[in-house]
């Protein structure tokens, strides 16, 4: 008997799902509490599935249960079968409501307070019953919340880690980067202004490990200065934005930030030429991967946003 006749008369997809919690739980003990069941069963339907594919899935060690190569091979499919059938009955839900769903969207703390905000308040104005549901991190667990199907779709600049074959890009703006200050800052009124002057002020910095860190280094780095001594240094943005409302701190931040999802008139934008190139910023997504129509629904207002604020 062919192997595609095996899957289709003996595999289960229930004993598939057993795999990926057994796997998950790290123990046939614990993935039997998760799944309500008893370690009889659980040791049951990954018998079967070895039986109907011929070979291991499981290594059984003191630390608990890995997978083999061939275990981790159908796991990856598993996934997939499981994110398809997902984003299946969220179209049959769609259809039988068409206002209404879920959304799972992965940004960066800077991108989900403004643009990402700024797209959900227009699209929740014309459905109101859609649930958006954000994941703002790093850019690494993000990678790894899409490759896993934990969200839909980021929102997200196109850097390196975006160069993977597996992953789609679409530009929906390009993003400058501009040094700001609050708007009682004394340097906020002057018309020109070389950034080796404004070294020895009060800066608020991202991490240099950070994405955004490592521009604000590269700036400083191709203008001829040296990096300035931080006073602060913070991933989240909101929390620099605040610094530089007391009238005393500088950083370094996309020009987004200020546009959307309303302008922000008490942060200003300094006269400081910097040598860096405009980032685009878009959506990332994993090419072959079915989205759910609420799903195209958010990617269809982001250009739409995009495009009236101006790309």
């Amino acid at each position: 008997m062919q192997l595609s006749d095996r899957i289709g008369r003996r595999m289960k997809l229930q004993d598939l799902h057993v795999l990926l919690t057994v796997v998950q739980a790290g123990s046939m003990g614990k993935a039997a509490q998760r799944l309500n069941s008893t370690q009889p069963a659980v040791s049951r339907s990954i018998a079967e599935l070895e039986h109907a594919l011929g070979v291991r899935l499981l290594d059984r060690h003191r630390q608990g249960i890995a997978p083999t190569a061939y275990g981790r091979a159908l796991l990856n499919g598993g996934v997939a079968v499981f994110d398809e059938l997902r984003q299946a009955v969220k179209n049959i839900e769609h259809i039988a409501d068409p206002a209404s769903g879920d959304v799972r969207i992965g940004s960066s703390h800077a991108l989900g307070a403004s643009f990402v905000s700024a797209v959900i308040d227009k699209l929740s104005r014309r459905y109101p019953r859609i649930v958006f549901h954000v994941m703002a991190t790093q850019f690494d667990e993000l990678h790894h919340a899409l490759n896993e199907r934990h969200v839909d779709f980021l929102i997200a600049p196109r850097v390196g880690l975006f160069a993977d074959d597996q992953l789609g890009f679409e530009t929906v703006y390009n993003d400058s980067y501009a040094v700001m200050a609050g708007a009682r800052n004394p340097w906020a009124g002057r018309r020109r202004i070389e950034l080796a002057k404004l070294l020895d002020e009060p800066w608020a910095l991202p991490p240099p490990e950070s994405l955004l860190g490592a521009i604000a280094m590269e700036a400083f780095r191709r203008s001829g200065s040296r990096f300035p001594r931080a006073t602060v240094f913070t991933a989240p943005g909101d929390v620099r934005m605040s610094l530089l409302m007391t009238g005393r701190f500088l950083t370094i931040s996309p020009t987004s930030v200020l546009r959307f999802p309303t302008r922000r008139m008490e942060i200003k934008i300094l006269p400081v030429e910097l040598p860096i190139a405009d980032v685009p910023t878009g959506i990332v997504t994993l090419k072959n991967r079915t989205l759910s129509p609420v799903a195209q629904l958010f990617i269809d207002c982001a250009r739409e946003v995009a495009l009236a604020k101006g790309r």
